[in-house]
C-alpha cells in the first residue's frame, strides 16, 4: 500500500475501524468459493486501477458505467463501459455513497457538511438535506432510492480530518429516509450500533442494511408508506458495502466479497487482493460485470448473474 497522506492515515484507522466489525470466527476463506455459479468460470477479480487514496461509493448509470469517489481526493470518477476510467467531478463535498436517481441525476452522500446532495450530468449541484430537527448529521454513508424516489441513507460516525467537530451533534448511530420533495428526513431505525451499507430490492418490498460494528446485517420489509416493519436477522455478517442480483443474492463486502443467497445461506466468497473491499455494484451495458472499490484500487469481474440496481 503506498504511503497515506495526513487525510489517508485517517481513512486508514478508518480502514481498521471498520475491520474491527468482523469478529474472528467470522473471516472467510481466502479461497473462492462459488457453489451458487455467479462468477463466470474460472474467473478472478482484476485490477483496473491503483491511482486512488480510498474508492468508495460505486453507482451504475443507465448505460452501465460505473461512478465510484475517492473520497480522501474529493473526487468522483468514471468508469465507462469501453473499460475507459475518466475524472467526472472534483470539490464533491467528500462525497462517498452514490445512487442513480430516474432522471439521471448522481445522488450522493457529501459528508463534508453532512448533506445529500443532487449532481446533474453537467455537475450542478442542489442540496437535498441539511441536518435533523436543526442538529448536523454524523455523516451519510450509503443509500438506496426507491421508486418513489425517496432515499433511505446509513449514518454512522467516522471522524473525519476535514471536520472541526470531534464529536456527534446528536447521539445515536440511525438509518433515515427522506421522502421525495422534502428537505427533513423521518428516523427509521435508531437501535443499530453502526449502519453502514444499504440495499433494497428491485420490487421495493425489503430492505437490507448492514450494522458493521455489531457484525449483523438485517432485513426489513417496506410499508406502503416507505416505513420499515419487521426487522429480522438476515446474516451474523456486518459489512461497507452491499448490492442484489438478479437471483436475489446479496453481496457483502469487506474482507473480501461474500454472497448470500435469499434465505442467508452462503453460496459464494469472492476474494479480493486488497486490505479491504469497501463497496460494490454490477456495471457494464449487460450488467454482468462486478464493480469492486477496494482501498486504493478498483476491480472488475465477469458474472454469470447480473445486477438489478
Amino acid at each position: 500500500m503506498k504511503p497515506y497522506t495526513k487525510a489517508g492515515l485517517v481513512f486508514s484507522a478508518l480502514l481498521l475501524s471498520l475491520s474491527n466489525g468482523f469478529s474472528q470466527n467470522q473471516q472467510p476463506t481466502p479461497v473462492m468459493m462459488d457453489s451458487a455459479n455467479v462468477v463466470v468460470p474460472g474467473a478472478t477479480p482484476q485490477k483496473i486501477s491503483s491511482q486512488f487514496t480510498f474508492t468508495e461509493g460505486p453507482a451504475v448509470d443507465k448505460n452501465g458505467a460505473v461512478f465510484f469517489t475517492d473520497q480522501p481526493n474529493d473526487k468522483i470518477w468514471k468508469f465507462d463501459t469501453d473499460g475507459s476510467i475518466s475524472l467526472f467531478m472534483d470539490k464533491t463535498g467528500r462525497s462517498n455513497g452514490l445512487y442513480f436517481d430516474k432522471k439521471g441525476n448522481i445522488i450522493s452522500c457529501a459528508d463534508e457538511k453532512d448533506e445529500l446532495w443532487s449532481i446533474s450530468p453537467d455537475k450542478k449541484v442542489t442540496v437535498l438535506m441539511t441536518d435533523y430537527q436543526g442538529q448536523r448529521y454524523n455523516g451519510p454513508n450509503d443509500l438506496w432510492i426507491d421508486a418513489k424516489g425517496g432515499i433511505y441513507f446509513t449514518d454512522p460516525y467516522y471522524q473525519r480530518d476535514y471536520w472541526e467537530r470531534k464529536k456527534p451533534d446528536m447521539e445515536g448511530q440511525k438509518v433515515y429516509y427522506l421522502p421525495a420533495g422534502k428537505k427533513e428526513a423521518i428516523i427509521m431505525d435508531a437501535e443499530l450500533m453502526q449502519p453502514n451499507g444499504i440495499v433494497g430490492t428491485p420490487d421495493g418490498k425489503y430492505l437490507y442494511v448492514a450494522d458493521i460494528r455489531a457484525s449483523k446485517t438485517y432485513k426489513y420489509e417496506i410499508a406502503s408508506d416507505g416505513k420499515l416493519t419487521n426487522r429480522q436477522l438476515y446474516v451474523s455478517q456486518g459489512s461497507d458495502g452491499m448490492t442484489l442480483d438478479s437471483q436475489g443474492n446479496v453481496y457483502l463486502s469487506g474482507r473480501g466479497i461474500t454472497v448470500y443467497n435469499p434465505a442467508g445461506k452462503k453460496v459464494a466468497f469472492i476474494p479480493v487482493p486488497s486490505r479491504w473491499a469497501a463497496n460494490l455494484c454490477f456495471g457494464g451495458k449487460d450488467r454482468k460485470t462486478l464493480f469492486i472499490t477496494a482501498t486504493e484500487s478498483v476491480y472488475t469481474l465477469p458474472m454469470q448473474v447480473k445486477g438489478v440496481e
